[in-house]
Protein backbone atom coordinates (compact mmCIF):
# COMPACT_ATOMS: atom_id res chain seq x y z
CA UNK A 1 0.00 0.00 0.00
CA UNK A 2 1.25 3.27 -0.88
CA UNK A 3 1.87 6.27 1.48
CA UNK A 4 1.18 9.77 0.68
CA UNK A 5 3.19 12.74 2.14
CA UNK A 6 0.39 15.63 1.83
CA UNK A 7 -1.28 18.89 3.14
CA UNK A 8 -4.29 18.30 4.46
CA UNK A 9 -6.90 20.67 5.19
CA UNK A 10 -8.62 21.10 8.71
CA UNK A 11 -12.32 20.10 8.12
CA UNK A 12 -12.87 20.98 12.03
CA UNK A 13 -11.65 20.57 15.73
CA UNK A 14 -13.36 20.17 19.14
CA UNK A 15 -11.99 19.50 22.36
CA UNK A 16 -14.54 16.19 23.00
CA UNK A 17 -13.13 15.45 26.86
CA UNK A 18 -10.19 16.66 29.31
CA UNK A 19 -7.21 17.01 26.98
CA UNK A 20 -9.14 15.03 23.95
CA UNK A 21 -9.60 16.18 21.07
CA UNK A 22 -11.45 15.34 17.51
CA UNK A 23 -9.94 16.81 14.65
CA UNK A 24 -11.23 15.83 10.64
CA UNK A 25 -8.37 16.25 7.67
CA UNK A 26 -9.47 16.49 4.42
CA UNK A 27 -6.65 14.15 2.88
CA UNK A 28 -8.32 12.14 -0.31
CA UNK A 29 -5.25 10.34 -1.43
CA UNK A 30 -5.50 8.95 1.99
CA UNK A 31 -8.87 8.61 2.65
CA UNK A 32 -9.33 6.41 -0.15
CA UNK A 33 -6.58 3.79 0.51
CA UNK A 34 -6.89 3.81 4.44
CA UNK A 35 -8.52 0.75 6.48
CA UNK A 36 -9.07 0.22 9.90
CA UNK A 37 -5.99 -0.15 12.74
CA UNK A 38 -3.54 1.86 10.70
CA UNK A 39 -2.27 5.79 11.63
CA UNK A 40 -0.82 8.90 10.36
CA UNK A 41 1.77 10.57 11.43
CA UNK A 42 1.26 14.96 12.11
CA UNK A 43 3.94 17.00 11.15
CA UNK A 44 4.48 20.05 13.50
CA UNK A 45 4.95 23.39 11.82
CA UNK A 46 8.19 24.21 14.52
CA UNK A 47 11.12 23.33 12.48
CA UNK A 48 12.81 22.45 16.26
CA UNK A 49 10.43 19.45 16.58
CA UNK A 50 11.40 16.88 13.81
CA UNK A 51 9.55 13.92 14.34
CA UNK A 52 5.95 13.76 13.01
CA UNK A 53 3.28 12.11 15.88
CA UNK A 54 1.62 9.13 14.95
CA UNK A 55 -2.49 9.29 15.54
CA UNK A 56 -4.37 6.36 14.80
CA UNK A 57 -7.34 6.54 12.12
CA UNK A 58 -10.91 6.77 13.98
CA UNK A 59 -13.20 7.00 11.00
CA UNK A 60 -12.67 7.18 7.53
CA UNK A 61 -14.89 8.74 4.83
CA UNK A 62 -13.24 7.72 1.21
CA UNK A 63 -16.50 9.16 -0.29
CA UNK A 64 -15.51 12.78 1.03
CA UNK A 65 -11.98 12.27 1.48
CA UNK A 66 -11.43 12.89 4.83
CA UNK A 67 -10.57 10.89 8.11
CA UNK A 68 -11.09 11.68 11.61
CA UNK A 69 -8.57 11.82 14.18
CA UNK A 70 -9.43 11.74 18.11
CA UNK A 71 -6.05 12.39 19.98
CA UNK A 72 -4.65 13.31 23.69
CA UNK A 73 -3.07 16.15 24.39
CA UNK A 74 0.52 15.16 26.42
CA UNK A 75 3.25 17.08 25.36
CA UNK A 76 4.11 20.56 22.86
CA UNK A 77 3.51 18.90 19.41
CA UNK A 78 -0.15 17.48 20.56
CA UNK A 79 -0.89 20.66 22.16
CA UNK A 80 0.25 22.49 18.39
CA UNK A 81 -2.44 20.37 16.81
CA UNK A 82 -5.19 21.35 19.04
CA UNK A 83 -4.89 24.87 18.42
CA UNK A 84 -5.35 24.07 14.66
CA UNK A 85 -9.10 25.45 13.43
CA UNK A 86 -11.22 24.77 10.13
CA UNK A 87 -9.29 26.01 6.66
CA UNK A 88 -5.48 26.07 8.34
CA UNK A 89 -3.24 23.18 6.90
CA UNK A 90 -1.16 20.89 8.01
CA UNK A 91 1.71 18.12 6.71
CA UNK A 92 0.11 14.41 7.38
CA UNK A 93 1.95 11.65 5.93
CA UNK A 94 -0.08 7.65 5.62
CA UNK A 95 -1.55 5.50 6.00
CA UNK A 96 0.88 3.66 7.76
CA UNK A 97 1.44 0.19 9.01
CA UNK A 98 -0.89 -2.54 8.85
CA UNK A 99 -4.77 -2.67 9.85
CA UNK A 100 -7.40 -5.56 11.33
CA UNK A 101 -8.37 -8.77 9.70
CA UNK A 102 -11.84 -8.31 9.60
CA UNK A 103 -12.44 -12.13 9.19
CA UNK A 104 -14.96 -12.80 11.69
CA UNK A 105 -19.25 -13.12 12.78
CA UNK A 106 -18.99 -12.72 16.61
CA UNK A 107 -16.59 -10.18 17.24
CA UNK A 108 -15.43 -8.71 20.58
CA UNK A 109 -13.85 -5.27 20.62
CA UNK A 110 -11.95 -3.74 23.26
CA UNK A 111 -10.34 -0.29 23.87
CA UNK A 112 -8.81 1.37 26.29
CA UNK A 113 -8.27 5.21 26.84
CA UNK A 114 -6.72 6.27 23.70
CA UNK A 115 -6.66 3.25 22.20
CA UNK A 116 -10.60 3.68 21.98
CA UNK A 117 -11.14 5.82 18.98
CA UNK A 118 -9.31 3.46 16.53
CA UNK A 119 -12.14 1.10 17.52
CA UNK A 120 -14.73 3.01 16.14
CA UNK A 121 -13.83 2.53 12.18
CA UNK A 122 -13.75 -1.07 12.66
CA UNK A 123 -17.20 -1.08 14.65
CA UNK A 124 -18.29 0.46 11.30
CA UNK A 125 -16.72 -1.53 9.16
CA UNK A 126 -18.03 -4.88 10.80
CA UNK A 127 -21.29 -3.38 10.70
CA UNK A 128 -21.31 -2.91 7.01
CA UNK A 129 -20.62 -6.54 6.48
CA UNK A 130 -23.38 -7.02 8.33
CA UNK A 131 -22.65 -8.26 11.71
CA UNK A 132 -25.84 -6.72 13.58
CA UNK A 133 -25.67 -4.83 16.88
CA UNK A 134 -26.77 -7.74 19.03
CA UNK A 135 -23.75 -9.70 17.74
CA UNK A 136 -21.10 -7.04 18.04
CA UNK A 137 -19.54 -6.28 21.05
CA UNK A 138 -17.65 -3.25 22.19
CA UNK A 139 -16.06 -2.65 25.73
CA UNK A 140 -15.04 1.38 26.27
CA UNK A 141 -12.15 1.28 29.38
CA UNK A 142 -11.98 4.89 30.34
CA UNK A 143 -10.25 6.62 33.26
CA UNK A 144 -12.61 8.73 34.47
CA UNK A 145 -14.24 10.64 31.73
CA UNK A 146 -16.24 8.70 28.78
CA UNK A 147 -15.87 9.93 25.26
CA UNK A 148 -17.23 8.64 21.99
CA UNK A 149 -19.26 6.72 23.68
CA UNK A 150 -22.31 7.59 21.33
CA UNK A 151 -20.10 6.66 18.27
CA UNK A 152 -20.45 3.65 19.07
CA UNK A 153 -24.13 3.01 20.48
CA UNK A 154 -24.99 3.34 16.35
CA UNK A 155 -23.42 0.27 15.69
CA UNK A 156 -22.62 -1.95 18.55
CA UNK A 157 -23.23 -3.54 21.54
CA UNK A 158 -21.64 -0.88 24.08
CA UNK A 159 -20.59 -2.15 27.69
CA UNK A 160 -18.27 1.18 29.78
CA UNK A 161 -15.96 0.09 32.41
CA UNK A 162 -13.79 2.80 34.32
CA UNK A 163 -11.05 2.83 36.52
CA UNK A 164 -12.66 5.08 39.43
CA UNK A 165 -16.35 3.02 38.57
CA UNK A 166 -17.54 7.28 37.83
CA UNK A 167 -18.74 5.85 34.23
CA UNK A 168 -20.34 2.37 33.79
CA UNK A 169 -18.99 -0.18 36.05
CA UNK A 170 -15.75 -0.23 38.04
CA UNK A 171 -13.11 -2.20 36.19
CA UNK A 172 -11.05 -2.85 33.21
CA UNK A 173 -12.21 -3.96 30.07
CA UNK A 174 -11.13 -7.49 30.70
CA UNK A 175 -13.27 -7.89 33.88
CA UNK A 176 -16.24 -6.63 31.98
CA UNK A 177 -15.40 -9.51 29.52
CA UNK A 178 -15.98 -12.26 32.10
CA UNK A 179 -18.66 -10.43 33.97
CA UNK A 180 -20.37 -10.65 30.87
CA UNK A 181 -19.07 -13.99 29.56
CA UNK A 182 -18.09 -12.32 25.94
CA UNK A 183 -16.13 -14.65 24.03
CA UNK A 184 -17.66 -14.39 20.53
CA UNK A 185 -14.68 -15.54 17.67
CA UNK A 186 -12.28 -12.95 17.25
CA UNK A 187 -10.83 -9.98 19.84
CA UNK A 188 -9.74 -6.77 18.82
CA UNK A 189 -8.10 -4.91 21.16
CA UNK A 190 -6.18 -1.52 21.12
CA UNK A 191 -5.04 0.29 24.88
CA UNK A 192 -2.19 0.53 26.95
CA UNK A 193 0.07 -2.88 27.32
CA UNK A 194 -0.56 -4.06 30.60
CA UNK A 195 -4.31 -3.98 28.62
CA UNK A 196 -3.35 -5.77 26.01
CA UNK A 197 -1.00 -8.54 28.54
CA UNK A 198 -4.28 -8.87 30.05
CA UNK A 199 -6.32 -8.87 26.74
CA UNK A 200 -3.88 -11.60 25.44
CA UNK A 201 -4.20 -14.11 28.56
CA UNK A 202 -8.13 -13.68 28.39
CA UNK A 203 -8.15 -14.98 24.70
CA UNK A 204 -6.01 -17.99 25.51
CA UNK A 205 -7.96 -18.97 28.64
CA UNK A 206 -10.87 -18.59 26.41
CA UNK A 207 -9.14 -20.31 23.28
CA UNK A 208 -9.72 -17.45 21.24
CA UNK A 209 -8.00 -15.53 18.06
CA UNK A 210 -6.80 -11.72 19.27
CA UNK A 211 -5.78 -8.79 17.28
CA UNK A 212 -3.89 -6.57 19.44
CA UNK A 213 -3.20 -2.68 18.26
CA UNK A 214 0.22 -2.06 20.05
CA UNK A 215 0.97 1.34 21.40
CA UNK A 216 4.48 2.42 20.89
CA UNK A 217 6.31 5.40 21.10
CA UNK A 218 7.68 5.96 17.54
CA UNK A 219 10.40 8.00 15.39
CA UNK A 220 9.78 7.59 12.00
CA UNK A 221 6.74 5.66 11.60
CA UNK A 222 8.16 4.21 8.66
CA UNK A 223 10.05 1.28 10.22
CA UNK A 224 13.54 2.70 9.37
CA UNK A 225 14.96 3.93 12.71
CA UNK A 226 14.35 0.72 14.94
CA UNK A 227 12.83 3.10 18.11
CA UNK A 228 9.16 1.24 18.08
CA UNK A 229 10.40 -2.69 18.03
CA UNK A 230 8.34 -5.21 20.30
CA UNK A 231 9.21 -8.77 21.40
CA UNK A 232 7.99 -11.17 19.42
CA UNK A 233 7.92 -15.14 19.36
CA UNK A 234 9.88 -15.95 16.11
CA UNK A 235 12.40 -14.89 14.44
CA UNK A 236 12.15 -11.72 12.12
CA UNK A 237 13.52 -12.91 8.84
CA UNK A 238 14.99 -9.16 7.80
CA UNK A 239 17.14 -8.67 11.45
CA UNK A 240 17.56 -12.55 12.76
CA UNK A 241 15.80 -11.11 16.02
CA UNK A 242 13.26 -11.88 18.20
CA UNK A 243 11.69 -7.98 17.55
CA UNK A 244 9.37 -6.74 15.03
CA UNK A 245 8.89 -2.68 13.94
CA UNK A 246 5.47 -1.78 15.43
CA UNK A 247 5.57 1.36 12.88
CA UNK A 248 5.98 -1.07 9.96
CA UNK A 249 5.05 -4.44 10.95
CA UNK A 250 2.44 -3.65 12.83
CA UNK A 251 0.89 -1.89 14.55
CA UNK A 252 -1.83 -4.97 14.01
CA UNK A 253 -0.53 -8.25 15.56
CA UNK A 254 -2.21 -11.22 16.40
CA UNK A 255 -1.72 -12.47 20.08
CA UNK A 256 0.19 -15.03 19.66
CA UNK A 257 3.10 -13.17 17.59
CA UNK A 258 4.09 -10.70 20.36
CA UNK A 259 5.31 -11.37 23.98
CA UNK A 260 4.27 -8.66 25.79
Amino acid sequence: MKKHMIIAEVVNQSRIAEDIYSMTLKAPEIAKEAVPGQFVSLFSRDASRLLPRPISLCEINPGKGTFRLVYRVVGAGTAEFSCLRSGEMITVMGPLGNGFTLDCHEPVLMGGGIGIPPMLELAKRLAAQGISKKQLHVILGYRDEAFMADDFHKVATVHITSDSGNVGRKGNVVDCAREENLRGDMIFACGPTPMLRAVKRYAYENDLPAQLSLEEHMACGIGACLACVCKTAEVDRHFKVNTRRVCKDGPVFFAEEVEL
